[in-house]
């Protein structure tokens, strides 16, 4: 895969200071069209933006705030939605005399998607920031504000109620690229294959062992209690317990052969707080296929990154 250098929004660049401190910063940033970032600090009742960038206030017209503003696919709420934020964007003018800054984000994001969908192939590697939460996904920022989407079931084997189990938004994560659709610009994103297979999990655990979990889902046949972001085991079902508790559990057996972990409740305490940063087994490169499944176990979990997921 060929290296992809573009942010983002929100993600820091130290570099970045040198173009915002003067009119001859910002005039030299606009000769090769360079992408920088500040913060929006204003809408105004026509849905320009203003941004805060050092030693002026560049504003950013209606039209040039996103890519499909122009075009009426896109709603102005997407506009709003950017004042207190950082956002990507080119110089298009600076004149110190008259103190007027102009400046395009849908100019740095048209530049950012024609070299994702030039250079991104299906099961590349890609770092992401989380945007916002929805009960059936994560929405992440893979380059100038341009979102893409991680689909519940595709964040993690382990179950979760929410995305908020897993991510919080401003969280920089790794994702790979599961779709590619060039006709409308469209890129999905799945998450659960960096966070290693069942038995890269399972061998961090012993049968004995008594650890800490987080209890995920209660149902009439048991209780499954997560280990790690991709691994959960089971436990008897007993009255009172809550989804989302902190769990302290002793592991009766790891059986590979059929994918199961089988636990015992020692007890329950206070409800998990926020997720942390996610540890990643895979953080760069490319995936063709994944299997979740260890060798000889019946029950077969893969992702081929064609599109298609099975599970057999």
């Amino acid at each position: 895969m060929k290296e992809i250098s573009y942010r983002s929004e929100g993600v820091p660049n130290q570099g970045e200071s040198m173009y915002l401190a003067s009119f001859n910063g910002l005039k030299l940033a606009m000769r090769p069209g360079k992408i920088l970032q500040a913060r929006c600090v204003m809408c105004d009742s026509d849905h320009n933006l203003y941004v805060d960038l050092g030693c002026a206030r560049g504003i950013i017209p209606r039209e040039e705030c996103a890519i499909g503003i122009r075009e009426g696919t896109v709603r102005d709420v997407a506009i709003i939605t950017r004042v207190n934020k950082q956002i990507s964007f080119k110089v298009m003018e600076a004149d110190e005399e008259s103190g007027k800054v102009i400046l395009s984000r849908a100019a740095a994001q048209r530049e950012c998607r024609e070299a994702l969908f030039g250079s991104l192939q299906v099961g590349d590697i890609i770092p992401a920031r989380i945007t916002h939460l929805e009960p059936f996904g994560a929405f992440a920022d893979v380059g100038c504000g341009i979102v893409s989407m991680i689909s519940i079931d595709n964040i993690s084997v382990s179950r979760i109620r929410h995305p908020s189990d897993r991510f919080t938004v401003g969280m920089e994560i790794l994702a790979v690229v599961r779709e590619l659709d060039k006709d409308n610009y469209r890129i999905t994103l799945s998450h659960k294959e960096l966070l290693g297979t069942w038995q890269q999990n399972a061998c961090r655990f012993e049968a004995g062992q008594t650890v800490s979990g987080i209890v995920r889902s209660v149902e009439s046949y048991g209780i499954f209690v997560e280990l790690a972001p991709n691994l959960a085991g089971l436990a008897e079902y007993s009255e009172g317990i809550q989804a989302g508790q902190l769990a302290g559990v002793y592991i009766k057996s790891i059986l590979p052969e059929k994918m199961k972990i089988k636990l015992a409740i020692v007890d329950t305490g206070e409800m998990a707080g926020p997720p942390a940063p996610p540890e990643y087994c895979l953080k760069a490169g490319h995936l063709d296929r994944w299997c979740y499944s260890p060798e000889g176990c019946a029950r077969r979990i893969e992702t081929v990154f064609d599109g298609v997921l099975s599970e057999t």
